[in-house]
């Protein structure tokens, strides 16, 4: 089974494509007056040294936001992105990157608040350290994101963006995330949701989107980023995708934009590349 903790894969090309939306994401609802909740189901640390043994271990952030590190060519909405995680490294080394919670909340306004949902022990610990400084504005809980989250909808602004991206460690992560959808669809109907996948040769996650579009939604964009061909052993995840019910109608051009070059600089072979299409209301 795929082992997706994200201290491991840090900064890698999924957290590229992932945290670029959700960047896009968040700046887009804040355009207007009124609050707006922020809830990731499986928020992880929500921040991580680079040179971590966990993160260490691996280095993918070298293939990912390393590569972008440097360039002085970047399209506007990857320089969105870049700027939130520069901030971060201040003397201008990559030595910190930040997780989904940290990169929704530095773009977010003192009226948003923040749920973050994190079921792993010493995750959540780290979670709580990492956010404790900013008071109400921010809630901790430790328990099972998908459980937690009908209760949570509505929000009581009625606005919200929520960010569904499990381990798929297990097999029922794939059927748990199609599950949560479908009840939080009728509930909140006029939500913003953001659902992360990995790129397997797996058959649970090459069936996933078609399951994700036959869902009661009346406007969504799916967008795909492939980095290398994949392995002929069906080892290892070639790239990612993310399913966006309700996006910004600036979405779909941003990417238009944005998705060759990050083809061009994430790509490892020719197998590189990307997809994106879209259903609207």
């Amino acid at each position: 089974m795929l082992s997706y903790r994200h201290a491991f894969h840090a900064g890698n090309h999924a957290d590229v494509l992932k945290h670029l939306v959700l960047v896009q994401l968040t700046r887009y609802l804040g355009q207007k007056d009124k609050a707006f909740w922020y809830v990731d189901t499986h928020a992880g640390a929500g921040l991580y040294a680079l040179d971590s043994a966990q993160t260490a271990k691996l280095s993918e952030y070298r293939e990912g936001v390393g590569r972008l590190w440097g360039r002085k060519d970047l399209p506007s909405a990857v320089s969105d992105y870049l700027n939130a995680v520069r901030a971060l490294n201040a003397d201008g080394s990559l030595k910190k990157y930040p997780g989904s919670p940290s990169l929704a909340l530095s773009t977010m306004r003192e009226q948003d608040r923040l749920w973050l949902f994190e079921l792993h022990s010493r995750e959540v610990i780290r979670l709580r350290e990492n956010f404790q400084a900013f008071g109400k504005r921010v809630m901790v809980e430790e328990a099972d994101g998908f459980a937690a989250l009908k209760a949570l909808l509505p929000p009581p602004p009625r606005r919200a963006l929520v960010l569904v991206d499990p381990p798929y460690e297990e097999r029922r992560d794939y059927e748990r995330v199609v599950h949560a959808l479908k009840e939080c669809l009728p509930r909140f109907p006029g939500g913003t949701y953001m659902l992360w996948y990995p790129q397997l040769t797996r058959l649970e996650a090459h069936d996933l989107p078609p399951r994700l579009k036959r869902l009661p939604a009346s406007s969504w964009l799916h967008v795909t980023l492939r980095v290398r061909t994949p392995a002929a052993d069906g080892f290892g995840m070639h790239g990612s995708g993310l399913f966006v019910v309700n996006p910004p109608w600036t979405l779909q051009a941003t990417l238009q934009e944005v998705m060759p070059y990050l083809v061009e600089v994430l790509g490892l072979d020719a197998g590189a590349g990307f997809t994106l299409d879209s259903q609207e209301a």
